[in-house]
């Protein structure tokens, strides 16, 4: 089964859709929202596209590398902004991000 084969993955795409839901509500309540504008959009654009990678995994979808790089290039945008962030919401985020960004960088070798 595919979910099976990319059991790793799948556990790095739900941790990071976790951790970008979980930094987007936090920073919507920031006193400094202004400044994270950039952060929760990434969120959103994170979580979704983890979200729904997971989802293809899943139903073993004919596109795991076009998913996987995208998939690479969202999660890094958004670990690289919410790096800049001290609120421990965003460090999290960014970490999960980073782990996921690794993980489909590494289907994309495989695949």
């Amino acid at each position: 089964m595919s979910h099976e084969k990319y059991a790793q993955v799948i556990q790095a795409l739900h941790e990071c859709m976790e951790a970008c839901n979980h930094c987007y509500s936090a920073c919507l309540q920031e006193s400094d929202l202004e400044q994270m504008i950039e952060c929760v959009r990434l969120d959103r654009e994170c979580a979704d596209i983890c979200s729904n990678f997971e989802q293809a995994l899943t139903l073993d979808t004919q596109f795991v590398n076009e998913y996987a790089q995208l998939c690479a290039s969202v999660c890094r945008a958004c670990g690289d902004e919410c790096a800049k962030h001290d609120h421990d919401h965003c460090q999290q985020c960014a970490e999960a991000c980073r782990k996921c960004a690794n993980e489909c960088e590494k289907l994309i070798e495989y695949a």
